[in-house]
């Protein structure tokens, strides 16, 4: 892919062994990569994303405990980020925890300078593709409770006035439109009404 100019990625690494760190640090810069910050552990990792605003999160570790898992977790849901863990531990169970944690990608045995940068924007591709079908479930979901709320208002109405169902939807999709308003909000009014 010759004369494509590749992203610069903002790297925050945390990694607690300075030879590593020594390695790494350079690796990243020649792959195009800006490191954002190294941190030695994963203790208020959110505040530390939220602060750097990094676009991946690397983490190298020889296995991944119970604390940094939690605190994964946490930033994963207040301020999620592509994670990518290099880590000697290739148990299930410590791939499986890493994952649910939040660990975009999890690399056993292989910090080797050359495969980083491939490493790290697959990482972020396969994070993009989760957070757009995330916001795509959210969206259905939200469609799904709005369209619950509106057949449950249209039933009321059929058994206050007695009208026919297309009718009522009819009086609620003008209401909607006269006072500019969504239809669900027009159904959460007729809802509210005792």
């Amino acid at each position: 892919m010759r004369g494509r100019k590749i992203k610069t990625l903002r790297v925050l690494i945390i990694e607690n062994q300075s030879e590593r760190l020594a390695m790494l640090v350079p690796a990243l810069e020649a792959a195009g990569c800006v490191v954002a910050a190294t941190l030695d552990s994963v203790h208020n990792l959110d505040a530390q994303i939220r602060s750097l605003r990094p676009d991946v999160v690397l983490i190298v570790q020889d296995s991944p405990g119970r604390d940094t898992l939690a605190h994964l977790c946490v930033a994963n849901r207040d301020c999620p980020r592509p994670i990518v863990m290099f880590t000697g531990d290739g148990s299930a169970e410590s791939i499986r925890a890493a994952t649910q944690a939040g660990v975009t990608s999890y690399v056993v045995d292989g910090l080797d300078p050359a495969r980083i940068r491939p490493i790290l924007d697959v990482a972020v591709s396969r994070f993009e593709a989760f957070q757009a079908l995330h916001g795509e479930l959210e969206q259905t979901r939200l469609e799904l409770a709005e369209r619950r709320l509106i057949d449950q208002a249209k039933a009321r109405l059929i058994r206050q006035t007695g009208a026919a169902e297309p009718e009522v939807y009819r009086e609620m999709r003008r209401a909607a439109m006269d006072r500019g308003m969504k239809l669900a909000d027009i159904a959460r009014q007729i809802l509210q009404k005792t």
